[in-house]
């Protein structure tokens, strides 16, 4: 029983909904649990620690997301071609993917520690970091980067996992992870008194744990491909299609990324309070998003298998159910945010100004959560297809053109002697307009077609 959980799934086989849905419920919980990662970081230091340092975590976020855009191109294109030579039962082309991108991510840590680490402070002054929490961004951000190998493989790793159609492995390795955090950000925090420093310190040492979990699996697969170090020795094959089919969803989440920091300092100007209530809205929206982003990996997954099984009309028919399942998923979680948000707001402080606060921002966002559902389901399947491409404009379009411009537009449109820096509610506003336009323009990019002569060759 146990053996047939965890073992790859072949999507190519049966109705796409059942094997879509399957795939997508252990890696919907681990999502969850990897969404508690941050959202415990929070949770700690906002209740011992303070409502500063609640600022202070969650306004560094868009930075390091900035930095790890390396490894999300990495992780999204490794998982793209193991799921088409998976499909295609290709055990040579496998293998080396496997380890060509095992030996990228090594050289990707080490270029991305050397780089980043005395960029910081800098970087922290120009986006006006309040003088109150700037030591402890520094902290977080300077730890996480110095253990950034842990968070880079446990992505890569389990991302080769769920392309070969394993999303429980990954699932109980990010279980076991996420209770070795919860338990180091209390002791480091609560404990050792260790501030912000000590959730960051956690994170790290349980992404670790997660990565090497992931190793051992990976290790042990030898009925599906071939594992060792004459497979690690970089070929220009698999190195260059890594690049083409990673390049671009890393430059799409360096995007987003890009344009979160750049109204992070449009955020930073409404003060502390209004940072803290961002810093809360975010840690609901990751786990609201997470059906939107399961449902889009499960999706590019499957259309990765049957588009390297040449099954297109099995592609088409799993993007039908898949996005209206993930629709119908969102839906009900727009509901629960209308209704009991208030309550969501209070786990992470008791001050009632900052409750009420971050309630009223965070319904400006809860329709979004639909319109977010059909973007990630058919980027899914384009992006399993081998169009990386056409969701990487659509986000520039989107994050770039239409939201910083939104954000800055409202905000100085709406200044006041009262509000010197314009209405607070221009950020989620802003938000809501982008994920609706994206999902209008993916609809209408997945309908053309494209996407269908992408496949690796």
């Amino acid at each position: 029983m146990l053996k047939s959980i965890n073992s790859p799934i072949d999507m190519t086989q049966g109705k796409p909904w059942q094997s879509i849905l399957k795939f997508t419920l252990p890696m919907l919980i681990g999502n969850i649990a990897q969404q508690l990662y941050s959202t415990v970081d929070s949770i700690v230091v906002g209740n011992y620690v303070g409502d500063n340092a609640l600022a202070a975590v969650g306004s560094v976020m868009p930075i390091l997301n900035m930095i790890l855009v390396l490894f999300v191109g990495i992780s999204a294109g490794a998982s793209i071609m193991v799921s088409q030579y998976f499909g295609a039962k290709d055990r040579e082309a496998l293998s080396h993917t496997v380890g060509n991108c095992i030996t990228a991510t090594i050289i990707a840590c080490a270029a991305l520690i050397a780089v980043a680490l005395p960029v910081l402070r800098p970087l922290l002054k120009v986006l006006n970091t309040p003088d109150s929490i700037f030591e402890w961004c520094v902290d977080y951000l300077s730890i996480s980067i110095i253990g950034v190998a842990g968070l880079a493989y446990y992505n890569i790793l389990s991302g080769i996992i769920r392309g070969l159609g394993d999303s429980f492995s990954a699932l109980v390795y990010l279980l076991v992870a996420t209770v070795i955090n919860i338990v180091l950000d209390v002791y480091f925090v609560a404990g050792l008194g260790m501030e912000v420093a000590g959730v960051a310190l956690a994170t790290i040492i349980a992404q670790f744990v997660s990565s090497a979990l992931c190793m051992l699996k990976l290790s042990k697969m030898t009925e599906y491909f071939d594992f060792g170090f004459k497979y690690m020795k970089p070929k220009a094959k698999y190195i260059k299609t890594v690049i083409r089919l990673g390049l671009p969803s890393g430059l799409t989440q360096a995007i987003f990324s890009s344009a979160m920091i750049v109204v992070q300092s449009l955020t930073n100007q409404f003060g502390e309070a209004f940072i803290a209530a961002n810093v809360i809205i975010m840690r609901v929206d990751g786990f609201a998003m997470m059906p939107n982003f399961s449902f889009g990996m499960a999706l590019t997954t499957y259309a990765g298998q049957n588009v390297g099984a040449s099954r297109y009309d099995r592609v088409i028919k799993g993007a039908k159910q898949g996005t209206f399942m993930a629709v119908g998923c969102s839906a009900a979680i727009t509901g629960v945010i209308l209704l009991f948000g208030k309550y969501l707001m209070m786990l992470f402080t008791d001050t009632a100004s900052l409750v009420d606060m971050s309630n009223r921002l965070m319904r400006i966002l809860a329709v979004g959560y639909i319109a977010m559902a059909v973007t990630q389901s058919l980027s899914g399947i384009m992006r399993g297809a081998g169009d990386t491409t056409t969701p990487m404009w659509i986000s520039l379009i989107t994050s770039v053109a239409v939201r910083v411009p939104l954000a800055y537009g409202i905000s100085f449109a709406t200044r006041t002697p009262e509000l010197p820096n314009g209405m607070k509610e221009c950020i989620q506003i802003s938000l809501l307009c982008t994920w609706i336009m994206g999902a209008v323009l993916t609809f209408i990019f997945y309908k053309a077609g494209k996407w269908k002569t992408k496949a690796i060759k």
